[in-house]
């Protein structure tokens, strides 16, 4: 009985993917779209596991570095291609443009109405969380100079390149300048006015870019989307125990991150005593807590987190984090002297090894020409190093790193 269950469930399925791919009456494809509504977060792909500065052995429960990324399993990507210049996204229920053109920014919202791929006229430009859902940690950015306009050979992008096009610049800008637009502008001024959130498929990180772009040319590089237009909103709920459910993802949060009070006795035997840890220390602190009668807390990967973050939202434009107000964010005063929010921790590594993602809902700060200001953005996603000293003066915008950032407790529901 159960065998031929298997091969009802087998041929019902063949059945569902041909409908999907058939012509209908008139010779045009039918829509491969999924009926897929919410906010469901596509895995990060990160299967390798990783100590303080290189892959390891997986550790198991109790030892150090347990309860990162490729500890925990979510929605792996499925991607499929159309055969028509599409790839519609299982998971997520989007279908994006299988090959990127390179455009300025203004163009972009005339460019997406225009578009006619694969038949289709519904194409929209992305909003930087409909973006990250293609991005893939088994990525790497190489071990070269990022300055080069030469890809190493341990260069490895950000994205499927089984589905989805990808060249490294051939114009003289810099090998890591292949940046992602979208429609999602940052609310504060961040060195430019109006600056646009990106998402670079050459290095793994979202930043917010200046209007007229970067590097030799003044555009991005646009693939538009179409389909689940509810994809990226949340539906949040507070359970009125200090935790906060999202419906529209499946997951659960603490309302209160690792600088509140209450979580003063669980940081005693950790570096410092004010809610930031460093990386092995955040693993800890989330695995080996019980909070709100859970204790299957854990560290947040990189999609995870970036869920929460909401971009109509910034120190400048609302004098908050970029998150919705049903979450409490512990105030810090950052390298300029002023009062702003942490950066918060992931469980993702950043490869090879030495630095973890981070995503920010405060300022992320740089230093240059001689004072600390706000050069990517609240809701920028960078890397820090998981050890050492915080410093500043990294890369082209002069980076803060602070090696010891906050945690945001997440689990399933």
């Amino acid at each position: 009985m159960l065998k031929l269950k298997v091969i009802f469930i087998l041929l019902f399925t063949a059945l569902i993917g041909a409908s999907c791919s058939k012509d209908d009456d008139n010779g045009s494809k039918t829509d491969n779209l999924p009926n897929i509504s919410g906010y469901p977060v596509v895995s990060t792909n990160q299967e390798l596991f990783f100590d303080n500065t290189t892959t390891v052995t997986a550790p198991v429960p109790g030892e150090a570095f347990y309860g990162q990324d490729a500890h925990y399993t979510s929605n792996t990507a499925s991607y499929v291609d159309n055969g028509d210049g599409t790839v519609t996204d299982m998971v997520t229920g989007l279908m994006w443009q299988k090959a990127y053109s390179y455009i300025e920014l203004a163009d972009a919202a005339a460019n997406a109405a225009s578009a006619t791929t694969g038949g289709h006229t519904d194409w929209r430009v992305p909003t930087i969380k409909e973006v990250y859902s293609l991005v893939d940690f088994s990525g790497a950015q190489g071990t070269g100079d990022p300055s080069s306009t030469t890809a190493p050979p341990d260069a490895v992008p950000f994205i499927n390149t089984d589905f989805f096009d990808f060249d490294y610049p051939s114009n003289g800008s810099r090998y890591i300048d292949v940046q992602l637009l979208s429609s999602t502008i940052y609310t504060s001024d961040a060195l430019d006015p109006n600056p646009m959130f990106g998402l670079n498929i050459a290095d793994g990180r979202i930043k917010a870019y200046p209007q007229e772009g970067t590097g030799v040319g003044s555009g991005f590089y646009a693939r538009f989307v179409r389909g689940n237009t509810g994809y990226g909103k949340n539906d949040f709920t507070d359970n009125g125990d200090n935790t906060i459910t999202d419906r529209a993802t499946g997951l659960m949060w603490a309302k209160l991150d690792s600088g509140d009070d209450i979580f003063t006795a669980d940081l005693a035997s950790y570096t410092n005593n004010d809610g930031s840890l460093n990386w092995e220390e955040a693993l800890d602190f989330s695995e080996n807590i019980t909070f709100a009668a859970y204790s299957d807390w854990r560290l947040p990967d990189a999609k995870e987190l970036h869920t929460i973050l909401d971009y109509t939202r910034s120190p400048d434009a609302t004098n908050s984090p970029a998150i919705d107000p049903v979450f409490e964010t512990s105030a810090i005063v950052n390298e300029a002297g002023i009062s702003d929010y942490p950066a918060f921790w992931t469980s993702t590594t950043f490869n090879p090894g030495s630095d973890a993602v981070i995503i920010y809902f405060g300022e992320a700060l740089g230093y240059l020409n001689g004072s600390f200001t706000d050069v990517h953005g609240a809701g920028c996603q960078r890397t820090d190093p998981k050890s050492g000293t915080p410093s500043y003066g990294f890369g082209p915008q002069g980076d803060v790193r602070r090696v010891y950032n906050y945690v945001r407790l997440v689990r399933n529901l």
